[in-house]
């Protein structure tokens, strides 16, 4: 498990810690399944979003097609909290789990279609776990 300290907020003065699990194209480009994320208390999805975004946006060291193809992956990423869908607006409380799950098959896929790859997502991330 990787660990890295980010502070995304710093209006506030406590931190917290987040559980991020990488699923498909996310796993290989930050080359690890999970990671421990440290935040600024108050924390939402989606400022955990920007600064794992810069993270890679900074890996691709000006190649426009690569930043191009790095935008139209994370805009289209399926975010769970805790085991549930979530938004980027949902604040996060230390020791929460955020699942990031990328589009299976180009993200054209029904929002129904979705949430069911979010779930079997999950549903193989616990059995894996508890191996």
């Amino acid at each position: 498990m990787a660990e890295v300290c980010v502070y995304a907020c710093y209006r506030y003065s406590e931190s917290m810690r987040v559980m991020v699990l990488y699923f498909g194209v996310l796993r290989d480009r930050f080359g690890a399944s999970d990671e421990a994320v440290e935040l600024a208390d108050g924390a939402a999805v989606g400022d955990l979003l920007s600064i794992l975004l810069r993270r890679t946006s900074n890996n691709s060291m000006g190649n426009a097609a690569e930043r191009s193809l790095d935008e139209r992956l994370w805009r289209s990423l399926a975010v769970a909290v805790n085991q549930e869908y979530s938004s980027q607006h949902a604040v996060l409380r230390d020791g929460d789990e955020v699942a990031l799950l990328p589009p299976v098959s180009g993200g054209c896929c029904a929002h129904g279609a979705k949430l069911a790859s979010l779930a079997s997502a999950l549903d193989n991330r616990r059995d894996w776990t508890s191996c």
